[in-house]
């Protein structure tokens, strides 16, 4: 039985999203769980399920790191944190994966040092989920793991993207795009033209350069980037979202025939915001440490929290981390 550790005090509203999300989880997915945390809180959170499920556990950790907490001073301060303890019991064996929704920066920072890299990556990688106009999935890495990155890095990036997109979206030949300024192979800036012409030679389907307005397109399955790029791409892409939320819903109010024309849309409008929804997605998998870690959103509801449960215990089965190990250790000495 797949066995997944869940940081209970991570996310803005915890532990109430992910008490709920777990129980879920372990009713639907039949996969144990162990609630890492402050026993009393988890309890009182559990005692309001009529029917907490039988494969749920908690494991004490008496300190919270907090989402104003600096990440490698929180990692040196808090040993006991739900991060900490979450992270050491995937790499005790203890369970098979790590899920948090907390300090992003903290979650990564616990990662590499507690669980370590695996052999042949140089550098791990953040990879985000999300859905594109042709009704799928697109996967773009890195957004966050690292904030200035080397050819090497953005070749091993392509590469565990591909190996976690075939596994977790079924597509057998992933199409993968490098993030660039333009389409043609000498556009960009110094590292993205140093690495077009090695990412011929990688056994991916690369298919060449992508611009800032593919992110959604679907022309492309997984998009590779240094970290600083991706994480300012994706913020900007969740301030948007939710910046167009607010403006629909503001101008819905505001006259008689823009309330009529709501009824009329609400359904076709309730599709987008399900597709769009980031909680059906459950987080991001950090790709390359010795360990399967899911980082979720702070705003993480239960759904949320339930799907990536999903998608940590998907990837332990798919013994992710083998495949990446085989894979790298053949492909970039080809780079």
């Amino acid at each position: 039985m797949i066995t997944i550790a869940v940081d209970a005090m991570g996310g803005d509203h915890a532990p109430r999203p992910e008490v709920e999300g777990s129980v879920l989880a372990a009713q639907q997915f039949g996969v144990r769980i162990l609630l890492v945390g402050q026993p009393s809180v988890i309890r009182s959170e559990l005692a309001r399920h009529s029917r907490p499920a039988a494969l749920i556990e908690i494991v004490p950790a008496s300190e919270v790191i907090s989402m104003q907490d600096h990440p490698a001073q929180a990692f040196r301060r808090k040993k006991d944190s739900s991060v900490h303890v979450g992270a050491r019991l995937v790499k005790e064996k203890q369970a098979d994966a790590f899920v948090s929704a907390g300090n992003t920066g903290a979650v990564m920072t616990t990662a590499r040092f507690v669980l370590g890299t695996l052999e042949s990556v140089d550098r791990v990688a953040l990879a985000a989920p999300f859905p594109n106009a042709r009704g799928g999935v697109s996967v773009l890495l890195d957004v966050g793991a690292n904030v200035d990155s080397k050819p090497e890095h953005l070749l091993q990036f392509g590469v565990m993207g591909e190996i976690y997109y075939r596994l977790t979206f079924g597509s057998r030949k992933p199409r993968v795009g490098l993030l660039s300024v333009g389409e043609e192979e000498i556009k960009g800036n110094e590292l993205t033209r140093a690495v077009y012409d090695r990412f011929k030679h990688l056994p991916v389907h690369f298919v060449g350069n992508v611009e800032g307005g593919d992110l959604f397109s679907g022309k492309v399955d997984v998009i590779v980037c240094d970290g600083f790029v991706g994480n300012i791409a994706l913020k900007i892409c969740e301030g948007l979202a939710m910046e167009i939320v607010k403006f629909m819903k503001k101008t819905y109010k505001g006259s008689l025939a823009s309330q009529v024309g709501y009824l009329l849309s609400r359904g076709a409008l309730k599709g987008i915001k399900e597709k769009l929804d980031y909680s059906e997605y459950g987080g991001a998998p950090l790709l390359g440490v010795r360990g399967i870690c899911v980082i979720g959103h702070g705003r993480s509801n239960a759904t949320a929290v339930k799907n990536a449960i999903r998608v940590a215990a998907g990837l332990a089965r798919a013994r992710v981390n083998e495949k990446i190990e085989q894979e790298l250790s053949l492909t970039t000495a080809k780079a």
